[in-house]
């Protein structure tokens, strides 16, 4: 299928709009950045993220009420998936001394329910788990059953027919299980997974992450300068600049406005970033080997008409490719849920910016450096 093949538009001579028109787009997305900042993650700050499937469709608004009363500072609090789940992120990654009393005592009151006045002794005790030592493997073994049944993290300390030890493990879910299901009787709940990370971690995850962008970049210049001619790698190396820097300040503006939408800078989000790399980088590409082509059969035009002609060439695939991303994207956007919403909203945006940048910055950077340096492109 072939679309667009008689275009006749002279896209070179609308360069200097669309030059005004992006350094006021990247002008608005740098200040945004500078003053409103760009949210990450968990990934990369470090905390707990905790996800809660309740059995029937609960009340975020409610929801919010029910954790701010834990007492364990500000939580963020957002639908995960359907209307029945709950994600819940804090940047804590273990229980505040006083709360984690209060835990303890619960697990303690759980094993008096079995063995009212059981001998036991803590052993090992930390903010993420407490050891204890009990009378008898039997006991050991029927109260390890029991807590896993309340809903604790417990586990025998070993598999040996001695073992008198139980280890409970303690996390930011196991507060959030026992206080919220008192408050949503009516609704019962299980937590689907929780996760946390360090904050040496985040700090290294978010080096590498902007290693892994810069690193591109310089790989596709030094790339490209070999393929092409040097002014066409730093013209596509300029465009993906534009492309990366656009989509981060609309995250970055965006954050919090749109209800719903998940758009703090995670590791998915990072890997939607390289992926518009990708994609933007082949668009230039294609457009480059058709102006290439172009100036070796049509030597005595001009370097913007080539260009002209190559890029109204190149229109029709363009048109299609975007399309048909497009239609996954959005796919993405509606039923990947929670978690794939970032990602697909870096690839929808993305996708926009990689089409504009390599016709009115990639290859116009070459059409200038041309006009500037006086001299003529040949291969």
């Amino acid at each position: 299928m072939r679309l667009f093949d008689n275009l006749h538009i002279d896209f070179m001579a609308k360069r200097t709009t669309f030059y005004l028109l992006s350094s006021a787009i990247l002008l608005f997305s740098l200040i945004t950045i500078a003053v409103k900042g760009v949210e990450f993650g968990i990934d990369f700050k470090g905390g707990s993220e905790i996800a809660l499937k309740f059995e029937k469709p609960i009340d975020i608004e409610k929801m919010r009420n029910a954790v701010d009363k834990l007492g364990i500072g500000n939580v963020e609090v957002k639908t995960f998936g359907d209307a029945s789940g709950v994600l819940l992120r804090t940047e804590l990654q273990e229980l505040p001394k006083n709360v984690l009393m209060n835990v303890r005592a619960n697990i303690e009151s759980e094993m008096a329910k079995v063995y009212p006045g059981v001998e036991k002794k803590i052993t090992d005790s930390t903010s993420t788990s407490i050891t204890y030592s009990l009378p008898d493997p039997q006991t050991t073994i029927v109260l390890n059953n029991k807590l896993n049944l309340a809903g604790y993290q417990s586990s025998l300390d070993s598999s040996e027919p001695t073992n008198t030890k139980l280890n409970v493990r303690i996390g930011i879910s196991d507060l959030m299980k026992e206080q919220l299901s008192k408050q949503f009787t009516d609704n019962p709940f299980k937590v689907e997974k929780e996760d946390r990370v360090g904050p040496k971690v985040g700090k290294e995850l978010k080096r590498d992450a902007v290693l892994s962008v810069i690193l591109s970049l310089l790989v596709i210049l030094v790339y490209l300068a070999f393929r092409f001619k040097f002014a066409f790698a730093v013209g596509a190396v300029i465009a993906l600049f534009h492309d990366v820097l656009l989509t981060l300040g609309v995250f970055a503006a965006l954050y919090g406005v749109i209800p719903g939408f998940n758009l703090e800078i995670s590791v998915s989000v990072v890997a939607a970033f390289l992926t518009l790399i990708g994609y933007s980088i082949n668009d230039t590409v294609i457009v480059f080997d058709r102006v290439r082509e172009q100036m070796k059969i049509h030597k005595t035009l001009s370097v913007e008409e080539n260009m002209n002609h190559a890029i109204n060439r190149t229109m029709s695939r363009t048109i299609i490719t975007v399309f048909t991303v497009m239609l996954t994207i959005v796919a993405l956007l509606i039923f990947g849920g929670e978690v794939l919403r970032g990602f697909a909203f870096a690839l929808f945006i993305g996708m926009i910016t990689g089409t504009y940048s390599s016709i009115f910055i990639a290859s116009s950077f070459v059409l200038e450096y041309s006009k500037r340096t006086k001299g003529k492109v040949t291969f």
